[in-house]
């Protein structure tokens, strides 16, 4: 419910409206899993929300920690669903990676979450309380509040558009979590109408694409939806994505042994960048157990970096954390 809804509820029950207020902050700053814990509001107010109300609120069912200090959770939502998001900590700062969807939409074959198929998506208060939950682990266990959030967990964020801009709306409202939209990346395999509308309402917060390859045919092997959504019309909506708010693109993009790793694949990458202010995160590959795709050689990996750096491109080779608990890149898949 708005702020608003909330007062006019309780002026129609013969109360004040500032009310209301008092409730709005308890279940959006103050994080209220119950009506009992609003400590400020009279027990006959508690009463009466808990008999209008209920605060779908979620749970950390299982955490595991890695040996490097990633954190996995496993939500559990009040439906019985779980998804799963992880707290990502550097020694300067740490990173929530949510999830937007129960399952995914797209089907991306080199990952996990894919296999599940989309059971739902996730509601904007499901959102933001998976970030509440990281913020409370980043304080507990690494001594300070969480600083950076990616879109990165499971499912597709621009298939559940509407939820997630409410939640991000949330995240960085002085009413909510007060962070900078410029701390929030949103990760998209590529959804040409959806990118557009982002940039027409002129969001703040950065892009990200999970690339993983510039030519048609191979991408559409590897990420099937590529067919109805092509590289051209991904690069078109790119292009107006940057028109409209002048924020450089991040891609997103694992090197495979013979799918990816050779010249011509490299240089269709550099092709690609050309058309706007870009940077290439080039990401450690992580098994999903079925062996059809492999890391790429050192020497692939050393090819693409000095390829882009020769056409001024930043690239930055990223290594995963949190593999021996199955948090890394593509490895979400909700064993528990």
């Amino acid at each position: 419910m708005t702020k608003e809804q909330l007062r006019d509820f309780f002026v129609e029950k013969g109360d004040k409206a500032f009310r209301g207020n008092q409730v709005y902050e308890w279940l959006w700053q103050k994080s209220a899993h119950s009506f009992d814990g609003m400590t400020n509001v009279s027990k006959e107010t508690r009463e009466l929300l808990d008999a209008n109300f209920v605060i779908n609120h979620i749970k950390v069912d299982q955490m595991q920690r890695s040996k490097d200090g990633t954190i996995k959770n496993a939500v559990r939502l009040h439906d019985g669903l779980i998804v799963e998001s992880v707290l990502i900590p550097t020694s300067k700062r740490t990173t929530a990676c949510v999830s937007s969807q129960v399952g995914c939409s797209l089907d991306c074959k080199f990952c996990a979450t894919a296999r599940l198929k989309r059971m739902r998506n996730l509601n904007p208060d499901e959102i933001y309380d998976q970030v509440v939950a990281i913020d409370s682990q980043s304080k507990l266990y690494h001594n300070m509040p969480l600083s950076n959030i990616v879109f990165m967990g499971m499912g597709e964020p621009l298939m559940n558009y509407n939820n997630v801009l409410k939640a991000i709306d949330k995240i960085t409202s002085p009413e909510g979590l007060g962070m900078s939209s410029k701390r929030i990346t949103v990760s998209t395999s590529g959804v040409p109408k959806m990118i557009r509308k982002m940039a027409d309402e002129k969001v703040k917060f950065k892009l990200a694409v999970s690339l993983h390859s510039a030519i048609d045919e191979i991408r559409t092997s590897i990420m099937p939806f590529n067919a109805n959504f092509t590289l051209k019309d991904l690069r078109e909506s790119l292009q107006y994505w940057y028109e409209q708010t002048k924020s450089r693109i991040t891609y997103e993009y694992v090197v495979w042994q013979g799918i990816n790793d050779s010249k011509k694949d490299v240089d269709a990458l550099v092709d690609f960048c050309r058309f706007a202010p870009s940077k290439v995160n080039l990401i450690e590959y992580n098994p999903i157990d079925d062996g059809e795709f492999r890391q790429a050689s050192n020497k692939a990996i050393e090819m693409y970096v000095n390829t882009l750096e020769d056409n001024g491109i930043t690239v930055t080779v990223r290594r995963s954390r949190g593999k021996d608990i199955d948090a890394a890149c593509g490895q979400l898949a909700n064993k528990s």
